[in-house]
């Protein structure tokens, strides 16, 4: 390994509950914060077609106050807004994310809204021609947040997130390290709730980080090449089970995977831009989730690596020769483009991931284009504007 200068750890504090039943501990969680009016936030199918919300009400009994169960995948905008006036409205302190990434995201700035109040497009990141986009400090105290996953996500612990506009513009950004989750549950039976091809998409987009984390190794300090490592080996072991609808444990074991991807950030890691491949496929797709919403993140990301690495093979050489490695390519094979791609491929092709993105006009193609060129995960700098032909490129492949 080569050595790693100074660095800085900044981990917060979550605490975590794993295994059967652990959703009979939320109780004992809310009387922990003082917590009497909990209000809920998942979506129409968490709260028809599963026993979650009841379960959770339940539990619960009377510091339960309400539910917002309309929020829509990607979190758009309007219904972030509907979800904070309902919770305002019912004097909640204590908010209870229920599902993966979309609801997680948008319960953070559910909580923004009931901190700050101001319209939300006065809190979100702020881009300017040719600067460094800049996000407010929201220094208000926020409402704490239970998340309740049922599927694995890296969105499970973080204090970012990103709205989507109604009319596919470029996504609202927030930031605010007070809405990072107080409490994490990862309760079996939730867990297998998701229908398997929902595991699936999920686990893809955690393993598809994984790999390109991977690709982001040798030059971390040794705090984020261990979350890393074990990220990737976990997230590789469990891809293939995801599809059975009794077995929680690769569940159990993505959800893991998906929190060492948190404190790889926490440790100082930089996962959303480890190298141009995961810079542009993350940039572009956010942006196609944004202006596409029947895409799932998990397939765009893994339909886009293997145009990506032709585009941008040649400006990361080290990122392919590791990403190689974690594949289990060797000598030659493991520093060569083409090997990477063939090895992807066979990971992906029995998950029946395609080989293009259907239903991807050519006005979504040009938005999603400039769209991808204001995300401050994958472009703080604002570099990927010289790349734009790479871009181009890569989603004329997929689309």
């Amino acid at each position: 390994m080569a050595p790693v200068g100074r660095f800085s750890s900044l981990s917060s504090g979550v605490r975590l509950h794993a295994g059967d039943d652990v959703l009979d501990m939320l109780p004992r969680e809310a009387d922990r914060l003082d917590a009497r009016r909990a209000f809920v936030v998942c979506g129409h199918s968490v709260a028809t077609r599963t026993p979650l919300l009841d379960r959770v009400r339940g539990v619960l009994g009377s510091r339960y106050a309400g539910a917002y169960t309309g929020m829509r995948k990607d979190a758009p905008l309007d219904d972030v807004r509907q979800a904070a006036a309902e919770a305002r409205a019912l004097g909640a302190d204590l908010l209870i994310a229920i599902g993966a990434g979309s609801v997680l995201k948008a319960t953070r700035v559910v909580a923004i809204a009931l901190g700050e109040d101001r319209p939300l497009e006065d809190l979100a990141t702020r881009y300017s021609s040719n600067a460094p986009p800049v996000s407010p400090r929201l220094l208000k105290p926020k409402p704490p947040i239970f998340n309740v996953l049922t599927a694995p996500t890296s969105a499970q612990d973080r204090g970012g997130a990103a709205l989507r506009r109604a009319d596919g513009g470029a996504r609202l950004e927030f930031f605010d390290p007070k809405t990072r989750p107080v409490t994490i549950f990862w309760d079996s039976a939730a867990l297998l709730t998701a229908p398997p091809a929902l595991a699936v998409s999920t686990g893809l987009g955690v393993y598809w980080r994984a790999l390109m984390n991977a690709g982001a190794i040798r030059q971390a300090n040794p705090l984020v090449q261990a979350a890393r490592l074990h990220a990737y080996t976990l997230s590789r072991h469990a891809l293939p089970c995801l599809a059975d609808p009794l077995d929680a444990q690769p569940r159990l074991d993505m959800c893991a995977a998906a929190l060492l991807q948190n404190r790889d950030e926490d440790d100082g890691g930089r996962p959303f831009d480890a190298h141009w491949i995961a810079r542009a496929v993350y940039a572009l797709g956010a942006a196609l989730f944004n202006r596409v919403p029947r895409l799932d993140q998990g397939t765009a990301h893994a339909v886009m690596t293997a145009p990506a690495i032709r585009q941008f093979a040649a400006l990361c050489p080290d990122a392919i020769e590791q990403m190689g490695q974690a594949l289990g390519l060797a000598g030659a094979a493991a520093a060569s483009p083409q090997a990477l791609i063939d090895g992807v491929g066979r990971i992906f092709e029995p998950l029946g991931v395609p080989h293009k993105l259907q239903g991807v006009s050519e006005l979504d193609r040009e938005q999603a284009l400039d769209a991808s060129l204001f995300n401050f995960n994958a472009d703080r700098a604002r570099e990927l504007a010289g790349h734009r032909d790479r871009l181009r490129a890569i989603l004329d492949e997929v689309t």
